[in-house]
């Protein structure tokens, strides 16, 4: 990962001019063990996690991977010499809660820095919160709040790319081989908006139409009652359902088309992510597409870097855990804990952190980073962090569903996820 910072080392404190020759040693000794002392205090990393609510199921997976990163980070060397300690609380995937918890992860437990939040109505309801503390908030979702700028200079989206970015770096690919007329369904909160606003734009994009949205409440459990919105002349379905009841969405839909003709399927693999794609009831979904962040699957060319990770944090070749086959991961979401860990290592190291004091100076070497090469710390392909927008770009992937397993068909390229800045954090004040 190429880590460069405008950044310079602080100069070490010089021995004052006339102090005797025994109080200039006394006072040097003391020094050296302060400074041994303060470099064997552990960096607390606070992690908002979502352990209860309609997120538990990404928490879970988010815990097992951060904890994974944790160990490869120690063993390692940790941040600057020292241990890395992650605290984790839980804020039941609520906006409210996930407020109180920045300020209880800053203020009680005393975590250097915050990270973890996935979904996008958590993270608008944190931010803020971490605006008036002044402490780094890193949140690993996929939104576009933090790059469209209604966020602030504390909050930074570096280890996952943003739904604008997914989104239009994929239209393209869905117009020309699935259909032009679309209709979405989505969820109707922040996330899903972002979905509906940004594959609105880029199938107009394309010469194609959103012809139909539909919006559904994130709490829903039953879904039939939405299907008949969806026009017959409908070529594409274009789904992203989150949350403890996707396998009750994608039942039901296939339900409701029965084995008679239906529009072309193209799901973000949220509708799907924690379960099993051969469960009873999902054989319908055989030929359809997916949109997947890190292919669950692994693939014939995966890297040996994706290999180490897959094994690091306990996951086989099919996605699941190694100890328990039914227990299926978020792994196209959860990578992202892992690799804004090493990112909170570089600019940590890069802005010689010592303690809260230099939260600014995290902050400012974190946006001076650009480019991140595949590696064990970036095990899902290469991305370039924009620090003017707070936004990391990465390589997304299109799946299809065939012979009880996920596998790529297209892979974007980092340029076809760039958009136009929308905002320049680094001239806002801390």
């Amino acid at each position: 990962m190429a880590n460069k910072s405008t950044l310079l080392n602080p100069t070490r404190r010089t021995v004052l001019t006339g102090v005797a020759a025994g109080g200039a040693l006394m006072a040097a000794g003391l020094g050296a063990r302060f400074a041994q002392a303060q470099s064997s205090e552990p960096i607390r990393i606070g992690f908002q996690l979502h352990r209860t609510g309609i997120g538990a199921s990404y928490g879970r997976w988010y815990e097992r991977t951060a904890t994974a990163a944790l160990k490869v980070l120690n063993e390692g060397g940790g941040i600057n010499g020292r241990p890395v300690e992650l605290i984790f609380e839980d804020d039941g995937t609520d906006p409210k809660r996930g407020a109180e918890v920045v300020e209880k992860l800053t203020t009680q437990s005393n975590c250097d820095l915050v990270m973890g939040t996935l979904f996008s109505h958590v993270v608008m309801g944190s931010a803020p919160r971490a605006d008036e503390l002044k402490v780094p908030y890193l949140v690993c979702s996929e939104g576009h709040h933090v790059a469209s700028g209604v966020l602030n200079r504390w909050t930074l989206q570096p280890g996952i790319t943003d739904v604008k970015s997914q989104v239009q770096s994929m239209a393209p690919w869905v117009t020309s081989n699935l259909g032009k007329k679309v209709t979405m369904v989505f969820p109707d909160y922040a996330f899903g908006h972002d979905h509906r606003d940004f594959f609105t734009a880029a199938v107009a994009a394309q010469g194609g139409e959103v012809i139909k949205h539909v919006a559904i409440p994130p709490t829903e459990t039953s879904f039939t009652r939405y299907f008949p919105q969806i026009p017959s002349d409908t070529d594409v379905i274009y789904h992203v359902m989150v949350g403890p009841a996707v396998l009750t969405f994608v039942k039901e839909l296939g339900e409701f088309y029965g084995s008679g003709d239906r529009p072309q399927l193209f799901g973000f693999v949220d509708s799907l992510e924690a379960v099993d794609i051969n469960s009873p009831g999902l054989e319908f979904l055989d030929g359809s597409h997916f949109w997947e962040g890190h292919p669950r699957y692994k693939q014939d060319d995966a890297s040996e870097h994706e290999a180490f990770y897959r094994a690091a944090v306990g996951v086989d070749d099919n996605g699941a855990s190694v100890s328990d086959p039914a227990d299926v991961s978020t792994y196209a979401h959860m990578f992202s804990t892992w690799e804004t860990l090493f990112v909170v290592k570089g600019a940590m190291e890069a802005a010689d952190y010592q303690g809260p004091t230099d939260r600014q100076k995290v902050v400012e070497a974190m946006e001076a980073m650009t480019e991140m090469a595949e590696s064990i710390e970036h095990p899902q392909g290469p991305k370039v962090f924009n620090g003017k927008t707070h936004q990391a770009f990465g390589l997304q992937s299109i799946t299809k569903l065939e012979g009880g397993r996920l596998v790529r068909v297209h892979q974007t390229t980092l340029e076809d996820g760039y958009y136009p800045d929308e905002v320049d954090y680094t001239t806002m004040s801390f």
